[in-house]
């Protein structure tokens, strides 16, 4: 089964997802992990993020693999170090690149179409999985989403700076030339502005069982 789910930055996709996969025994398949990576990887090799073509270059040489339930990119296992403040500054630029899309589609689908899955991002439930059995869009406030990131305590940004790169990211997102952030027409739209992450993965894990 695909459980496909989208929703802008710092809606909480990736904690929810984590939950939701470890009681249902679904594989986290977080496409966020991809662009990051390449992202990662361009900015330690010293490639500029206005380059388009390095940019593919980098993503075309990223060997991504799963191994006893963890993604491996180049063989090390996708952590913390992903999430860095200037990752997080630069993976809206990267991912935004098509032939980089299209080559994260390429190991997202091939990964999917072997095991239980469910995957994460902006295009998930419109332009990878289409046809999932289950699409979910995850939203929130802007204001909600700036507070959510500045308590978790990981970015060194003030909670103005984290509205605004958030809005940034948003602006970006929804414009992409291809893969924008859009709500599929026969996604579950839900808003968490309000609700605590246990609240949303109760939720969500009980309408994820009524599509199977």
């Amino acid at each position: 089964m695909i459980v496909a789910l989208d929703g802008p930055a710092g809606v909480g996709k990736s904690t929810i997802v984590g939950m939701i996969s470890e009681r249902m025994g679904f594989f986290n398949l977080n496409s966020g992990r991809f662009y990051r990576g390449i992202t990662y990887k361009a900015l330690k090799e010293g490639v500029k993020i206005d380059d388009p073509e390095g940019l593919t270059r980098i993503a075309e040489s990223i060997d991504f693999t799963v191994t006893d339930g963890t993604l491996m990119i180049d063989g090390i296992p996708a952590g913390k170090h992903l999430h860095s403040d200037m990752v997080d500054k630069s993976v809206a630029q990267v991912s935004a690149i098509v032939p980089v899309r299209h080559i994260v589609n390429k190991h997202l689908r091939r990964i999917g179409g072997s095991i239980d899955v469910i995957v994460e991002g902006r295009d998930i439930t419109t332009v990878v999985f289409p046809d999932a059995e289950c699409k979910i869009y995850l939203d929130a406030s802007i204001e909600a989403r700036a507070k959510r990131r500045f308590n978790q305590g990981t970015s060194n940004q003030t909670l103005e700076e984290l509205f605004e790169s958030i809005r940034t990211r948003d602006e970006i997102d929804k414009n992409k030339i291809e893969g924008s952030l859009q709500i599929a027409q026969d996604a579950i739209y839900f808003d968490t502005s309000d609700l605590t992450i246990s609240e949303v993965c109760e939720t969500l894990v009980d309408k994820i069982n009524r599509r199977k």
